[in-house]
């Protein structure tokens, strides 16, 4: 796994290369952005962190493309991302939070999620979304609940824009292990009958019972180039293609062990009836 220096160098030299292009030496990009050379050299090397302010400066400074800038910004937001726990990150509210993973969504042509103790984002219904973000809430302290919520079901869109691949698989445990009370959850299973069958997502529920082909101790999900795992502490975004190789394998796997259209539609329907 490469570790965050690592990273933060492969992003300084990703930087090199651009002002390379632009047929800037160090010290008269300095010039250009208006800082001194020995900060370009720093964050060239990855040796010095680079803030959002400071990457504007650069962009403007060096005139990027507009369609490198944001390549730039998002992978300057996964980046900055990595070492942030979720208390931090959730000062800046649920909304700010939600609108991150939705501007990230729209670019992707592949999305593979796979959750274990809760319905997917994309899937959940305003209520039962209300009582997973007033849980993190309550452990972590972020206080727009509501705006969080309607951010949430803004970024469903997503699943009806064409020309991406949509999986979301979910596991049974989070129907019989709800974060929500009965009423709320016959609505959200509603929800997620109705999500079966629709023509850009495939769906499906990890079986009860099932022998499952690796142990599952946090959900995941597989956007593009790029894993994020969600943990009570925080979230792990991992860029290394051979690990994304591993999380796309073992959503293969578990692929295998899910039931889908009818089979699911049952399942749903079984735990309804027993709400």
């Amino acid at each position: 796994m490469a570790t965050f220096e690592q990273r933060r160098a492969k992003f300084g030299e990703r930087l090199r290369q651009i002002r390379e292009e632009a047929g800037l030496n160090g010290k008269e990009a300095a010039a250009q952005i208006g800082w001194n050379p020995p900060k370009v050299s720093k964050i060239e090397k990855g040796r010095q962190a680079m803030t959002s302010a400071d990457l504007e400066e650069w962009i403007a400074g060096l005139g990027v493309s507009a369609k490198v800038a944001t390549q730039l910004r998002l992978e300057l937001a996964d980046l900055d991302a990595e070492h942030i726990a979720w208390k931090e990150r959730l000062r800046a509210g649920h909304k700010a939070r939600q609108e991150e993973s939705a501007l990230r969504e729209a670019r992707a042509k592949v999305i593979r999620a796979v959750d274990i103790g809760v319905v997917p984002g994309v899937l959940q219904n305003a209520d039962y979304a209300r009582y997973v973000l007033e849980a993190v809430s309550k452990l972590h302290g972020a206080r727009d609940v509501d705006e969080g919520v309607k951010a949430r079901m803004r970024r469903q869109q997503v699943l009806y824009e064409p020309g991406k691949t949509i999986e979301i698989l979910m596991s049974y445990s989070a129907l019989i292990h709800p974060i929500a009370p009965p009423d709320v959850m016959v609505g959200q299973i509603h929800r997620l009958i109705a999500t079966i069958g629709m023509p850009n997502v495939r769906f499906g529920i990890i079986k009860p019972h099932v022998q499952l082909p690796y142990p599952l101790t946090h959900g995941y999900w597989v956007v593009d180039d790029l894993v994020m795992i969600e943990q009570t502490h925080g979230e792990v975004i991992l860029h290394d293609p051979d690990e994304i190789t591993v999380y796309n394998r073992l959503t293969d796997l578990l692929w295998d062990c899910a039931a889908e259209g009818t089979e699911a539609r049952e399942l749903l329907m079984s735990v309804r009836a027993a709400s």
